[in-house]
């Protein structure tokens, strides 16, 4: 295998009440529901550790998006010059992972629930992270 080739397979899915890309908003304080991610059993050893109250980063990949995107409005808004989508939280851009920094409200077998999220109903979930503390190190 190239060095350069790799499979991202998802670990679970998001289950939100957002199901449009037009009424979701672009970052999760604007207003975005908790939502919950339904893991694949493969991966619950995983999940040890993860307490209710917890801050992690949740990586989605996001599946709807153009992934031939360069330069966009940032915030969609077209009175601003376009940029580079390496410069911008754009979800349009060669791979399009999302970041979520969410807190847990919610542990139910392989089930999380956590909020504020604003991935679509639907979205792959690569990936979760604990949020660590200056402090930490692990």
């Amino acid at each position: 295998m190239n060095e350069t080739d790799f499979t991202l397979k998802p670990i679970g899915t998001v289950r939100s009440a957002l199901t449009s890309r037009e009424d979701a908003p672009r970052q999760g304080y604007e207003g975005a529901p908790d939502a919950w991610l339904d893991l694949d059993p493969a991966v619950a050893e995983g999940l040890d550790g993860i307490a209710v109250g917890d801050e992690i980063v949740v990586i989605t990949w996001f599946h709807q998006s153009q992934r031939d995107t360069l330069k966009v409005h940032p915030g969609r808004n077209r009175n601003l010059p376009l940029t580079g989508v390496f410069a911008t939280r754009s979800p349009n851009r060669p791979n399009p992972l999302g970041l979520h920094r969410v807190t847990v409200r919610e542990i139910d077998g392989t089930r999380l629930k956590v909020g504020p999220l604003e991935a679509l109903d639907g979205t792959p979930v690569v990936d979760i992270k604990s949020v660590l503390s200056r402090s930490a190190d692990t």
